[in-house]
């Protein structure tokens, strides 16, 4: 049975084209991989097609890793791409939505993210229309600057700040509507 005692004996052998090393690095990252595909699309089996699109991915160009920063980095970097492909791909990010109905929210000095479970929270985000889900999960959750943000979906900057100012409007209108006004 195969096991690889270092991260760099793995990232070796994979680059070898060992597949019980394969098989060990699915292991070990496929869970943390398959929430990056979830934050993207919000259905299972395509977060799973995705997922392993994005193993593919990995299996086939390990060896541009420069050993240089985060392994787990680079492949997270992967995914969101094999996401964002599959999001213009499909025009998913194209999809718009009408915030002349959204109020402006105003809040005390507590607020229903300090209550609200994370589970609650992913689900409000999986609930956001595609492409301001995409702009947030990229500048939130991932750390993106709002000019990478631009460059990988091909939308100027601007475009990026508003998406996700929009997404952040929505969210704290689901959360009015879920949890009410005075909790906010």
């Amino acid at each position: 049975m195969y096991i690889a005692r270092e991260e760099s004996q793995l990232i070796e052998d994979c680059q070898k084209g060992i597949a019980a090393a394969q098989r060990q690095l699915y292991e070990q990252y496929s869970r943390k991989m398959m929430g990056v595909c979830m934050r993207y699309v919000n259905n299972y089996e395509t977060a799973r097609d995705l997922m392993h699109d994005g193993f593919i991915k990995i299996f086939l160009n390990i060896g541009s890793f420069a050993h240089e920063g985060s392994f787990e980095g680079w492949m997270r970097r992967i995914f969101v791409t094999t996401a964002l492909e599959f999001l213009r791909k499909n025009d998913i990010l194209r999809e718009s939505y009408d915030l002349a109905t959204s109020y402006e929210v105003q809040g005390d000095d507590e607020t229903v993210i300090e209550r609200i479970s994370a589970d609650e929270l992913r689900e409000i985000i999986a609930d956001l229309p595609a492409g301001f889900r995409s702009v947030f999960n990229l500048y939130a959750i991932e750390g993106y600057s709002h000019k990478e943000i631009g460059d990988m979906l091909g939308i100027a900057e601007s475009t990026s700040r508003s998406q996700f100012a929009r997404a952040r409007a929505l969210l704290q209108q689901k959360m009015v509507e879920i949890y009410g006004y005075s909790q906010v």
